[in-house]
């Protein structure tokens, strides 16, 4: 394993920016040069990008600079740019010191897999399901249809208790929360959502913008469950719950049954480190002010 590469003084802050994240942080960017990813082609809408596995780190510093359309990350002295070959750009400097910590973590190889700010970010700069905001709304309020805790068992009895007790909580607090009725049922068709419900949820959503929307979107699409993800971006649960509850049947099996050796815990963790990325995604996409100047220099 190499050292340590300097990234000079803009740097310093990078452990502040990893303890503000911790829990909530780690797919993928393009190459500056435009070799990294293949020219794109025609095929079927798809939500997020698709990266070769790994290659080999090919810079030694990474640093971020202010244009003229937001903050741009630098590998050596190249700009990073997107699959679709347009500069990668974000809007805050937060993000962009978040974005450029995934690039600088990477070793000998670059693992693609682990980069979920960038994946986010270049499925924001490129668009290439080529959605505009209403549609982003829309298809993440039609989650609440297949809601992963309004949908109930009528037995095993130890099952149903336990689906009362851990998402009752957190339906009641949505629906507090947002003055609107959500419920539960045990009917496979689930419960009706009434169109008030949808209206309040549309009207809430719209006051995000569109990068923030997009890691809403991602957020709902891990944990199956908009109520959740509501609950996650309102830091009204933790990462880690937020996860557990959305796993609750498959927790339980395997307590009950045990699981494949290794695979469970892989699992759990990727969907924690995707979900974090995704919440961590939302928060940062929100952030309005730069990084204080005195604060990279400490």
């Amino acid at each position: 394993m190499r050292p340590p590469r300097p990234l000079g003084v803009m740097w310093r802050i990078c452990p502040r920016l990893r303890d503000r994240g911790r829990g909530l942080l780690n797919r993928p960017s393009s190459d500056p040069t435009g070799s990294m990813w293949p020219r794109p082609t025609p095929r079927p809408p798809a939500r997020a990008y698709v990266p070769p596995t790994e290659r080999k780190r090919f810079y030694q510093n990474v640093s971020i600079s202010q244009g003229e359309g937001g903050f741009e990350i630098n590998l050596d002295h190249r700009k990073l740019k997107t699959p679709q070959a347009k500069l990668f750009t974000v809007p805050s400097e937060a993000l962009a010191i978040a974005v450029a910590t995934e690039w600088d973590s990477q070793q000998d190889t670059i693992k693609f897999y682990t980069m979920h700010l960038t994946t986010l970010c270049n499925t924001s700069l490129d668009n290439p399901t080529q959605r505009n905001k209403d549609q982003m709304i829309r298809a993440a309020v039609k989650f609440l249809d297949t809601d992963t805790i309004c949908y109930r068992v009528e037995e095993p009895e130890t099952l149903v208790e336990l689906q009362k007790n851990e998402w009752d909580p957190v339906i009641e607090w949505a629906e507090k929360r947002y003055g609107v009725e959500i419920g539960s049922s045990t009917s496979i068709m689930g419960p009706s959502i009434p169109t008030q419900t949808r209206e309040v949820l549309t009207s809430h959503l719209s006051s995000y913008n569109m990068w923030a929307l997009q890691g809403i979107e991602f957020v709902v699409a891990q944990l199956k469950s908009m109520v959740l993800t509501l609950g996650l971006i309102d830091r009204r649960l933790t990462v880690e719950q937020a996860v557990l509850l959305s796993r609750l049947e498959e927790e339980y099996q395997i307590q009950k049954w045990g699981n494949i050796e290794w695979a469970h815990d892989y699992e759990l963790q990727e969907l924690r480190a995707r979900t974090a990325a995704g919440t961590l995604f939302v928060h940062l996409c929100l952030e309005s002010s730069t990084v204080k100047h005195k604060l990279l220099q400490e």
